[in-house]
């Protein structure tokens, strides 16, 4: 897990990393401005290196740009959403502090700084953000699955559509099938003899509409055709 100090006090910098280092923090980067900050989280433009950090401490007095509108310029990018920042400050007034979380701070330390609180408010802190990730990655994971079953299931319902389709174009007659020599009827399976047409019809999806050869036409009306 990478810390990230902003304050402008060298001293008040050391001071934070040597209580960090005891605790078994050492992964620590500083910033003595919120304009050096942006420049580590690549918020000063596209030609400074973005470095990840997972946890933001924050002196909300400082020069030029103080940490209320620091805190609030950091959140307003999407990539940082989820760094908890917790603010270092003298100024425990009930309004100054619902400033700096309105801003997106998620916490405080009071001035002059107690080596258990800091501990515990930076424990505190990582754990809600490795819950967060957790829920995050759960919920892309969820994301990415429901899409593959989506997915998954517009190709079987195009399988499933050229299926019945091919089943309504095609439907065919197999097998030896017994028919006499003389009627032409059909046996069918209950051995039962049938006419030709009927037995078509129910073994197949083919529709007839009756007519006369010319060889019967000839032989059942001899008088139009041989008068």
């Amino acid at each position: 897990m990478r810390i990230l100090i902003i304050d402008d006090s060298l001293d008040h910098q050391n001071l934070l990393r040597r209580m960090l280092n005891s605790v078994g923090y050492t992964d620590i980067l500083t910033a003595d401005s919120a304009a050096a900050a942006f420049r580590h989280l690549g918020l000063a433009g596209p030609e400074h290196e973005t470095v990840k950090v997972d946890l933001i401490l924050m002196d909300l007095v400082m020069p030029d740009l103080d940490g209320i509108e620091a805190c609030r310029m950091i959140k307003s990018s999407e990539r940082f959403q989820d760094i908890p920042i917790i603010v270092i400050t003298v100024k425990t007034e009930p309004e100054y502090l619902r400033l700096a979380f309105t801003a997106g701070a998620i916490d405080y330390i009071r001035k002059p700084l107690n080596p258990a609180e800091l501990q515990a408010r930076v424990s505190s802190a990582f754990m809600l953000k490795q819950e967060m990730d957790y829920r995050k990655f759960r919920e892309q994971e969820l994301k990415e699955r429901n899409e593959a079953l989506r997915q998954r299931e517009e190709e079987l319902t195009k399988s499933n559509q050229a299926l019945h389709q091919a089943l309504q174009q095609v439907k065919a007659l197999r097998g030896m099938i017994p028919i006499c020599s003389s009627c032409k009827r059909i046996r069918n399976d209950q051995n039962y003899w049938q006419r030709l047409e009927d037995y078509l019809q129910e073994h197949s999806d083919a529709e007839f509409s009756h007519s006369l050869c010319t060889e019967c036409a000839k032989r059942l009306y001899p008088g139009v055709y041989n008068g």
